[in-house]
C-alpha cells in the first residue's frame, strides 16, 4: 500500500487549496504509519483528526466557490456530502471493532486524487479568474479566506 506521494499535476494553482490538498495526504499517510503500529486507539485517533480537517477543508472550499460564482457549486457540496457519510461509516465501523482501515486508506487514496484531478480542477479556472485574478474587487473576502 505505503504511503500517497503528493505530484505536481495535483496541484490547482490555488495556493490555499493545494496546502489544504497536501495536509490531507499528510494524514492519509499518517493513518497508514499508524496502522503499522497496530495501535488501535492511535488509528482511531488519525482518523478522527482526518475526518474533521477533511470536513473543515470541505466548508472553505464550498465556501469560495460559492463566492467565486463556480456553477456548480451545489453539485460540488453533493459530493462532498455523499463522500463525508461513507467515510464516517468507516469510522463508525472501526469504533465497533472493525478492521476497516485499509480499506478506508484506499478509498481515500483514490477519491483524493480523482476528485482533485476532475471536481476541484474543474472550478480553479474561474476561482482564480474571480478571486485570486481580483484580489482588489473581493480582497476582504479572499482576506478571510486565506488569512492573507
Amino acid at each position: 500500500m505505503g504511503h500517497l506521494k503528493w505530484t505536481s499535476d495535483l496541484n490547482t494553482g490555488i495556493d490555499v487549496i493545494d496546502h489544504q490538498h497536501q495536509r490531507i495526504v499528510d494524514y492519509i499517510n499518517a493513518l497508514y504509519d499508524a496502522t503499522q503500529t497496530q495501535d488501535r486507539e492511535q488509528v482511531g485517533a488519525v482518523i478522527e483528526q482526518l475526518i474533521e480537517y477533511t470536513l473543515s477543508h470541505f466548508t472553505f472550499e464550498e465556501e469560495m466557490i460559492e463566492q467565486a460564482g463556480y456553477p456548480f457549486t451545489k453539485a460540488h457540496k453533493r459530493v462532498h456530502e455523499l463522500f463525508a457519510r461513507r467515510v464516517t461509516e468507516f469510522q463508525q465501523r472501526y469504533s465497533l471493532g472493525e478492521d476497516v482501515a485499509e480499506q478506508l486508506i484506499t478509498l481515500l487514496k483514490t477519491w483524493l486524487v480523482n476528485h482533485i484531478r476532475r471536481d476541484d480542477a474543474d472550478y480553479s479556472t474561474i476561482v482564480k479568474e474571480n478571486l485570486v485574478g481580483s484580489q482588489k474587487k473581493k480582497k476582504g473576502f479572499w482576506s478571510r479566506l486565506t488569512g492573507r
